[in-house]
């Protein structure tokens, strides 16, 4: 088994430069070699959108340079079973920047751009993060489903709250959801 990065196995090539709040995409298609850059939002329905798109305008399976090996965006990343993670490390991606750019300004579009631009000309370096297991995939989804469903009740009991509140409780006494 061949534990190196092996880029006639992908449709697609995507390089992130992931934030808190969004995350910088450059993808390369391997049938036109053109890039594209875009922004999504760090929201698990954003990314998942975006996930599906690539999904269904390449099939599978899509190599994707991420500066990290664990975070938000991989296990967002982890449940889609075409996308393989390829991992760079944030230093040599510094470095590879600073080659290019003296000034070291830093610019995300350029970061996924470099870290796309890494995992293709230098694929026998990087490995591919293992995949998980069908079954972790699914009980990620699951957790995922549960926080959903945890969250829209926390959202339901501070409306109900602030509904009674409104509504002439003179005392504004708080109301916990046992009360309810």
């Amino acid at each position: 088994m061949n534990t190196h990065l092996e880029i006639n196995q992908y449709h697609a090539f995507v390089g992130i430069d992931w934030a808190d709040d969004k995350h910088d995409i450059c993808l390369q298609d391997l049938a036109t070699n053109k890039r594209e850059l875009s922004v999504i939002k760090h929201k698990p329905k954003n990314i998942d959108t975006w996930a599906k798109n690539l999904k269904k305008r390449f099939g599978g399976p899509i190599a994707v340079a991420v500066e990290l090996s664990k975070g938000p965006i991989v296990y967002a990343l982890q449940k889609y079973d075409f996308i393989v993670i390829i991992p760079v490390n944030p230093t040599t991606l510094a470095k590879y920047r600073t080659a290019f750019k003296p000034s070291r300004a830093k610019d995300d579009p350029t970061d996924a751009e470099l870290a796309l631009e890494l995992m293709l000309r230098y694929p026998e370096k990087f490995i591919p993060l293992k995949p998980q297991s069908t079954n972790m995939r699914k009980l990620m989804y699951l957790v995922e489903q549960r926080r959903k469903l945890v969250d829209e009740k926390q959202r339901a009991v501070n409306q109900t709250i602030d509904t009674l509140m409104l509504n002439g409780s003179p005392k504004k006494t708080p109301v916990s959801f046992v009360d309810l």
